[in-house]
C-alpha cells in the first residue's frame, strides 16, 4: 500500500493544493466579518452551523465504545480546542493574515516538543536544531523590540499551542475510535465550550453574517477532506511542502482585500519555520514514526 501511495505524488500535491486554498478562504471570510460579530460568537456559530455536516456521521458516534476515560479525553480536548478556535478568531480581528498563517505553522513545533513530555519521545539534536531554527522563524515575525507587538500575536501563539494541546490528545485516543468519532466529538465539544464564551459577547448577528460563517464552516469541512484525499494519495513528506503557498496566498488576498501590505519579514519568518517542519517530518518518516502532524491536521 505504501509503494502504491508513494507512486501519486501530483494527485497528493493538488489534493493539497485544494486544501490549501479552502483555508485560505476559511481565514480570508472569517477576516473579512471585520470585527462586527465578536470573535468567541463568531467561533461558536461556525462551530453550530457546521454540525449540520455530522448527520452521516452519527451511527458510527451511536456505536461508539464510550467509556469513562474517553469522556474526560474528549471533555478536556474540547475545552484546550475551544480556547485556541477563540484566540484564532480574536487575533484575525486585530493582525494581518499573513501573520496569522505564518505563525500557525508553529503548530507542528510545538507538538514536536510537548511530544517529548507527554508520548515519552526522544529528541535527537537534528530536531533540537530544527525546532530552533522554527522559534528563530517566530521571532523573525514578531521582531520584538523593534515593533510594538499587538494582543493578537500574543493570542495566534496561544492558539498555536493550544491546537498542539488537541493534536497529542487526539493522537492518544484515535487509537480506541474511528476518525468520524474523533472529529465528531472536537465538534460536538467545542460548541458546547465555545457556548459561554459566546453568551458573554453576544450580539444579533445580521443574515449576512450568518451566512459568512456557514461558508466558513463549508470550506473548513472542505479543506479537512481534500486534506484526507492528499494524505492517501501521496506520503506527507510530499505534501508538506506545498503548504507554503497559503502563506503566499494569504500574502496576495491580504495586499488586494485588506490592505495590508506585505511583510518581507512575516514572510522569510514563515519560511523559517515551514523548513524546519518539513525537515522534522522528513526525520520522522525516515525513522517510521508519526508524531508531528501536518500543518493542517492541528487546523479549527
Amino acid at each position: 500500500m505504501n509503494n502504491e501511495l508513494a507512486q501519486r505524488p501530483g494527485v497528493g500535491i493538488f489534493w493539497m493544493v485544494v486544501t490549501g486554498l479552502c483555508f485560505v478562504a476559511v481565514t480570508a471570510l472569517v477576516k473579512a466579518l471585520g470585527g462586527r460579530v465578536p470573535a468567541a460568537e463568531s467561533a461558536f456559530l461556525r462551530y453550530l452551523l457546521g454540525l449540520v455536516f455530522l448527520i452521516p456521521m452519527w451511527p458510527a458516534l451511536r456505536r461508539a465504545p464510550m467509556t469513562p476515560r474517553l469522556w474526560k479525553l474528549f471533555g478536556l480536548r474540547g475545552v484546550v480546542h475551544s480556547v485556541g478556535v477563540a484566540m484564532w478568531f480574536y487575533a484575525m480581528t486585530r493582525i494581518p493574515i499573513a501573520e496569522v498563517t505564518a505563525l500557525n505553522y508553529l503548530n507542528p513545533v510545538y507538538v514536536t516538543i510537548l511530544a517529548v513530555f507527554f508520548l515519552g519521545e526522544t529528541l535527537a539534536l537534528r530536531r533540537i536544531l530544527a525546532i530552533c531554527a522554527a522559534l528563530a522563524g517566530a521571532v523573525l515575525i514578531l521582531r520584538p523590540g523593534f515593533r510594538e507587538l499587538d494582543p493578537g500575536h500574543i493570542a495566534m501563539l496561544g492558539t498555536a499551542f493550544a491546537f498542539s494541546i488537541s493534536y497529542l490528545l487526539a493522537k492518544i485516543f484515535s487509537s480506541e475510535v474511528n476518525a468520524a468519532v474523533v472529529v465528531s466529538m472536537l465538534s460536538v465539544t467545542v460548541t458546547i465550550g465555545l457556548a459561554p464564551l459566546a453568551w458573554t459577547v453576544w450580539v444579533w448577528p445580521t443574515w449576512w453574517d450568518l451566512g459568512i460563517l456557514f461558508c466558513v464552516a463549508c470550506f473548513a469541512t472542505a479543506g479537512h477532506y481534500t486534506m484526507t484525499l492528499a494524505f492517501a494519495a501521496a506520503p506527507v513528506t510530499v505534501t508538506q511542502p506545498i503548504t507554503f503557498l497559503q502563506l503566499v496566498w494569504s500574502v496576495a488576498i491580504g495586499a488586494l482585500f485588506f490592505g495590508e501590505p506585505a511583510d518581507p519579514w512575516v514572510i522569510a519568518g514563515g519560511a523559517v519555520i515551514l523548513s524546519a517542519v518539513v525537515f522534522i517530518t522528513w526525520r520522522e518518516a525516515v525513522l517510521k514514526r508519526r508524531v508531528t502532524p501536518s500543518l493542517f491536521e492541528t487546523k479549527h
